[in-house]
């Protein structure tokens, strides 16, 4: 079993910052593409930010410049880091891991419950 939990979501205004946490835990024997997708109200869940096992690193265009990813291999964490902070970010953030459980088991995508960001003043 894989367990992964967001934290960090909250209420900020425009122009703030947050930061989102992703632990993941359980059967790990390794972790490869880690990343952070959001969905607002009405609309498909969109993949903001990823991070691969190599450190390649993409970003949704209507993030670049204002958030940041970056993993903890050690403690099998992820961060998404959060500036300027938009009300169009408002969102229900979810993370995604592809972790495999074993050495003879194929890596397999997990998902966060999610965490809620609203930007507002």
């Amino acid at each position: 079993q894989v367990q992964v939990v967001e934290s960090g979501g909250g209420l900020v205004q425009p122009g703030g910052s947050l930061r989102l946490s992703c632990a993941v835990s359980g059967s790990i024997f390794g972790i490869g593409a880690m990343g952070w997708y959001r969905q607002a109200p009405g609309k498909q869940r969109e993949l903001v930010s990823q991070i691969t096992a190599f450190s390649i690193i993409y970003y949704a265009d209507s993030v670049k410049g204002r958030f940041t990813i970056f993993r903890d291999d050690a403690k099998n964490m992820v961060y998404l880091q959060m500036d300027s902070l938009k009300p169009e970010d408002t969102a229900v953030y979810y993370c995604n891991v592809w972790v495999r459980p074993g050495e003879l088991l194929e890596s397999k995508g997990y998902w966060g419950k999610g965490t809620l960001v609203t930007v507002s003043s």
